[in-house]
């Protein structure tokens, strides 16, 4: 509530008729923006997944079904974007054991991840060379490049070495005790974490690879949403924005939806690039309907497949070849 709250005031302090003229304006440019670049930055994400599994087992079109349902999930629930990766195993589940599904969705967010990190240092370099360096939006950012950075490093490094078996015994300390079946099904997808990175190095950078040019590819929508507002930019300014909104993203993982963050980073960032904070709001109010129709596609894909996913029975471990 308190980020709708803020969004309501920073579309009634940037002029909101202006805001609705120009969204008006975009007529049957909005159903473009909608389907384009999405539907792209969707597939290669999908492929990204798949190269996070060991082996290509499932069809293009299921991982790209399942990952709209889970990222419909992150985006809608107050869940830290985490909610849409469990969900994404459970919808597999039947297809392939746990101890696969669920290390592809542990390596593909970590892919996805380092694909950011690499987008948000290509966003710090070009900004440097557009934005003067005291600003305060830049400095934020470039301390979000380090921290995302040690954390994601610290993560991966923690997926080689039993992340979910010394979970399991941490819960147990705790007093937490899991069935002894848990125990075992956490130290297989460990096993098969470090097995996917000792012997698959091609198909990690193949995973980073997709998800990055997915992230770049936010930068071509940027732009063409700002051209089709009327406020044209060149594609290393909408990259350098596109950079600054996932540093907001980034930094506000925790609110549903980033909103009312999103909008007022959004419009300081177009501030400091001169462009002025209407502009910012209204961009970033035209990518929320963008989003909106993807989290409803993700719910009806979810409600088609949720009967499949609940009734059939799980493929057991012992029946693959590790």
């Amino acid at each position: 509530m308190v980020g709708v709250g803020l969004l309501a005031v920073l579309v009634i302090d940037n002029d909101p008729r202006a805001i609705g003229a120009s969204i008006a304006q975009l007529s049957w440019r909005l159903a473009i923006i909608v389907v384009f670049p999405a539907i792209l930055v969707n597939a290669l994400d999908a492929l990204g997944w798949r190269y996070a599994f060991r082996r290509n087992d499932l069809p293009f079109t299921t991982l790209f079904s399942v990952r709209v349902v889970g990222e419909a999930f992150n985006m809608a629930t107050p869940t830290a974007t985490l909610g849409g990766e469990a969900m994404k195993s459970w919808l597999l589940r039947g297809r392939l054991p746990m101890s696969e599904t669920l290390p592809s969705v542990i390596v593909a967010k970590t892919t996805i991840t380092i694909g950011q990190v690499l987008l948000l240092l290509l966003g710090v370099l070009l900004a440097r060379a557009t934005v003067a360096a005291e600003t305060p939006v830049l400095t934020v950012m470039q301390w979000l490049v380090v921290v995302e950075a040690l954390a994601l490093g610290t993560f991966a490094v923690a997926q080689t070495r039993g992340l979910l078996g010394r979970s399991g015994r941490l819960l147990q300390r705790l007093g937490v005790n899991p069935p002894a079946a848990t125990g075992e099904a956490l130290r297989r997808v460990d096993e098969a974490l470090a097995r996917y990175y000792r012997e698959h190095p091609g198909r990690l950078t193949l995973s980073i690879a997709f998800h990055f040019v997915g992230w770049l590819l936010g930068a071509v929508e940027t732009w063409l949403i700002l051209d089709f507002l009327g406020v044209p930019v060149s594609l290393l300014t909408a990259t350098v924005i596109e950079a600054f909104g996932m540093a907001i993203r980034v930094a506000t993982f925790l609110i549903p939806g980033n909103i009312g963050a999103l909008e007022g980073g959004y419009a300081a960032t177009f501030a400091a690039l001169g462009l002025g904070p209407t502009a910012g709001v209204t961009f970033s109010l035209v990518r929320r309907i963008r989003e909106v129709t993807w989290i409803a596609l993700g719910l009806v894909l979810f409600a088609i497949m949720r009967p499949a996913a609940s009734t059939t029975v799980a493929v057991p471990d012992s029946t693959r070849s590790t």
